[in-house]
């Protein structure tokens, strides 16, 4: 189950109307960045470019002007705000497939820039954004697969927030079954927490989703994964393996009242 790609981010007052910006304008905001190095104006910039690729007809404009490139080139700056910014603005322009292609050149330096950003940061959910939408086909998943167990350390430290953009990831990169075998050796002692009737709807619902992909995978092996070694506090342990706490929390589940909810345990348990 893939999730759609979200609704673009659009940055609170921008210097003036993007979607009525034409190549010139847009040509000029590119030079803009490429010709100075004050963050302030390299912010605004950025924000004008992101609010405008939230109209389709600009994206294909900023791409045939080399503004991806451009855009990519400042997710290594060191100052937090500009690489942020510069992440918003490709999220939006990665709503265009072919977009996509130039985009996915930057995935490995997304993924760092995840990882290295203060915890439940709007640099660390920009980041996260950005690797969503990247991650509903899974032409890109194995840009990604590094980047695991550091998903699942901020899907276990992260604010609801953050848990739930970890998650939005960890479902499309899930639904794929070559995908499947990182997933299980990676460890997080604390996954079992998210299955539980107190627990947020979004995060619960999206955890349940998650276990499910990974056990329709393993099933569909036909038991070869079953057979690779797994430490006690693995993915594939908690979720897999005759898990009795997981059985408890699936028959706990059974009696949510949301029928979503209850469709996904219906899901697992009868795989």
């Amino acid at each position: 189950m893939l999730v759609p790609i979200p609704a673009a981010v659009t940055d609170k007052s921008p210097p003036e109307s993007p979607h009525t910006m034409d190549a010139d304008a847009l040509q000029k905001l590119i030079h803009l960045l490429q010709a100075t190095d004050d963050p302030l104006i390299q912010e605004q910039a950025l924000i004008t470019l992101s609010n405008s690729a939230a109209f389709s007809v600009n994206q294909d404009i900023i791409r045939n002007l080399d503004g991806l490139s451009v855009i990519g080139g400042m997710l290594s700056d060191c100052v937090p705000k500009v690489t942020e910014k510069a992440l918003n603005a490709l999220n939006n322009l990665s709503m265009n497939i072919k977009n996509q292609e130039e985009i996915q050149v930057y995935i490995e330096q997304v993924c760092k820039n995840v990882e290295s950003a203060p915890l439940n940061s709007d640099l660390q959910l920009a980041g996260l954004r950005l690797l969503t939408n990247m991650s509903v086909t899974s032409d890109y998943h194995h840009k990604m697969i590094k980047q695991i167990p550091c998903l699942l350390r901020v899907l276990s430290e992260g604010s609801e927030r953050t848990q739930i953009q970890v998650l939005k990831v960890l479902v499309n990169l899930s639904a794929n079954p070559a995908v499947t075998r990182h997933f299980l050796r990676a460890q997080m002692p604390s996954l079992l927490l998210l299955f539980d009737n107190c627990m947020n709807k979004d995060i619960l619902l999206r955890a349940l989703v998650f276990a499910a992909n990974l056990k329709k995978n393993v099933n569909n092996e036909g038991g070869s994964m079953i057979q690779d070694q797994y430490s006690e506090d693995s993915v594939f342990s908690i979720l897999c393996r005759d898990s009795t706490a997981f059985a408890q929390k699936l028959a706990s589940l059974w009696h949510h009242p949301d029928p979503e909810v209850k469709e996904q345990v219906v899901r697992i348990l009868t795989q």
